[in-house]
Order: structure tokens, then sequence, then C-alpha cells
């Protein structure tokens, strides 16, 4: 290998100096000194290898431009700039309809009609099955029949009374029959109304369990009820994140089933700690018109408990020393060459393999990213694209 004379020159130069610092490290050994003397020759000579190194820098500089055979380690590196760093919390959440039922009968016996099918949209109010009320309606038939006669009677009666004729015994008693029919009239209706299923509010008919010609017992649905206009997303979220979770803080929910993300707000944060758990309920509510997220489908939550405007590096590159202490490798630039640095950073928050740092970098600072694993301390380098 043939080297330019400048760098033979350079390289004699400093090994020079270093072999002119040993015979005065040696001679000091001949000459008779005073602590005060010794002190201060020391003295001279840290200051001869401090201007010793820089030369040797400066000559290692000349040297990796002129010097085609010799290489540096490559880096890489990117300027320091602000942006919004954001830190979710995530959790799994279960879709609940706000809206969904289902339907039992009140009274047992048969059923002689189921009057909807599965996926029927129904208003509020509308029969959905009968349950054999023969026996009732006869009974309704025969109780009009006694309290139609028991009314003409009472009315006559309170003609002649109000004439002053027949006794007053007589119309409190034709009164009294007719008011009881009437009560018992009233009740059997409502004993009718048992044998109906009604919806209780809008929606679709998801499932009918029962069967025409089955029996009905208060202790088996009949169908279900859904109404998904209206749902919300339950999770359960450890008991530490209870300071950073409020009303309105932002959510984002994601339906891996359905390939949806939606951007919400928490509607609610429960005021109960499950002692088995230790863990609180937060709601979100959600309008779905057009019914495409179900109930009990899952969904990935997304909480957002911190967000801040700073310096943002990716987790990858930072290190840390044999004290636990966290660092990254900063670039310097002197004169045509790059010269590395530890910088020591505080890093407040990961999320997403991305760091927030709260102290240590400035904005515009060359942080090194490729090939940080392959360097140390005040090492010059060679800064590639």
């Amino acid at each position: 290998m043939i080297k330019t004379n400048t760098q033979i020159v350079m390289k004699n130069i400093v090994l020079f100096s270093f072999f002119a610092i040993f015979v005065a490290c040696g001679n000091t050994n001949k000459e008779p000194a005073s602590l005060t003397k010794l002190k201060a020759k020391k003295s001279d000579l840290i200051s001869q290898i401090d201007s010793l190194s820089l030369v040797l820098k400066s000559v290692d500089g000349e040297i990796s431009k002129l010097d085609t055979l010799k290489r540096f380690t490559p880096v890489t590196a990117f300027e320091t700039k602000t942006k919004i760093f954001n830190h979710f919390i995530e959790v799994q959440g279960n879709v609940e309809a706000d809206q969904s039922v289902e339907l039992y009968p009140e009274s047992g016996g048969n059923i002689i009609k189921i009057y909807v099918r599965e996926g029927q949209k129904v208003a509020k109010g509308t029969v959905l099955a009968q349950i054999d009320n023969s026996i009732i309606e006869s009974s309704i038939v025969e109780l009009q029949t006694q309290l139609d006669l028991a009314t003409t009677t009472f009315e006559r009666q309170q003609r002649l009374w109000n004439q002053n004729i027949g006794s007053e015994m007589q119309f409190l008693q034709a009164k009294a029959k007719k008011e009881g029919l009437e009560n018992s009239l009233k009740s059997i209706n409502a004993q009718a109304k048992k044998l109906k299923i009604v919806a209780p509010f809008s929606g679709t008919i998801d499932e009918i369990f029962g069967k025409i010609g089955g029996l009905a017992v208060p202790q088996m649905p009949v169908l279900r009820l859904v109404n998904l206009n209206k749902i919300h997303v339950e999770s359960e979220v450890t008991e530490t994140y209870l300071k950073s979770i409020k009303k309105g803080t932002e959510v984002e929910l994601n339906f891996p089933s359905l390939g949806k993300t939606i951007t919400s707000k928490v509607t609610q944060v429960g005021n109960f700690i499950n002692p088995n758990n230790r863990s609180f309920k937060v709601r979100i509510d959600l309008n779905n018109a057009n019914n495409d997220i179900k109930a009990n489908l899952l969904a990935d939550v997304k909480i957002k408990d911190f967000q801040a405007n700073g310096i943002v590096l990716p987790t990858t590159i930072l290190q840390k020393d044999r004290l636990g202490k966290t660092f990254v490798f900063t670039l310097k630039k002197e004169g045509e060459v790059y010269t590395t640095q530890k910088t020591y950073v505080n890093v407040q928050m990961s999320y997403n393999n991305q760091s927030f740092i709260s102290e240590g970098l400035a904005k515009n600072t060359l942080v090194v990213d490729k090939g940080s694993r392959l360097i140390k301390a005040d090492e010059i380098v060679t800064l590639v694209d």
C-alpha cells in the first residue's frame, strides 16, 4: 500500500511528539525536584497531551480525506423535530345493545299463534305471539253479559230512585253488583293481556325460541327483540389508570371482524372497583344507524391517556449504560468529519415503538439511527444517506 507524503509527515509529527513526552517523563526521574516542580511538570505534560490529542484528531480528519483505503463506521442519522406523541391504553371491549331483550310470557299456556318471523322489523306495541286464551275469552263473554244486565238493572233502579220510588237498598244493591262486575271484567282483561307477548320497543325480531303448539312458561323466553340503532361498548380497565381516564377521554375502537375503526369518547366511567380483578368499567356510546355493528361483537379499545408535543425517537435506537441510564448517539460536525457523542435522555412514555423524550435533546440535533449499536463515543464516523 502506497501512502501520500502528507500522511507520512503528519504521522511522524505525532510519533515524534509522543516520543518527546516519554523522554521528558524519563528524565524527571534523574532530576532532583520538589513536589511543587513535579506537579508543575505534570500539569505541563497534561497540557501537551491535550494539545497533541487535538492535533491527532485533526490528523485523523486529514487522513480520512486523503486515505481512500481507510474506512470509518458508516451510520445514518436524522434531525430531531417536535411532533405530537400519543399514548394509549389497550384493552378488550364488548358491544352491547341499549335495547336488547328476551321476551317471556307472563302466564303459561300453549302457543297458538306467532305473528312475526325472524329478521322482521316491528313497532312498539305490536302483538308478537298469542298464548291460548280460550278459557279467559269465554269468561270475558260471560262477564260482559252479566255486566250488561247489571248495568240495565242499575239504570232502572236509578231512575226510580230519582223519582223517590223503590227502596234505597235496592238501588245500592244494583249499583254494587254493576261495579263488582266491572272490576271483575277489568281484572280478567288484564289476565288476557298476559297471554299476549307485545313488543316493548321498536326493533328487529332476532330469534324465535317458541313454536306454535309448544308450551310457553314464564321461565323460558319465546322471542328475542333487538334494536341496534344505539349501542355501547363496555370494557374493564385496571384501577392503575383510574386517574388517566375521565368522561370525554378520546377513544379509538377497532372491530377486527368488520375491518372498521371508529373514533369516539368515553361516555361513562364506573364508580365501582371490582374486587376480583381490581378493575372498573368504561362505557363508550355509539350510533349504529346502519346496524352493521352487532351485539356481543368484540372490539379492540384504545384509550388515550397521554398526549404531548415534543421530541419523539424510535425506541430501537435507545440504549442503556451499565448504570441503567438511557442514551443515544448524536453527531457533532468538526470540519469535514462527524464525531459521535453520547447524549443522555429522559424517556417519559413509550408506545408503538416510539418514545417521547422529555429531557436531553433539542430540535435539529443529528441523532444516529442505523449503525448506532456499532459505534462508541468520540468516534469519527461516515455519514451516509
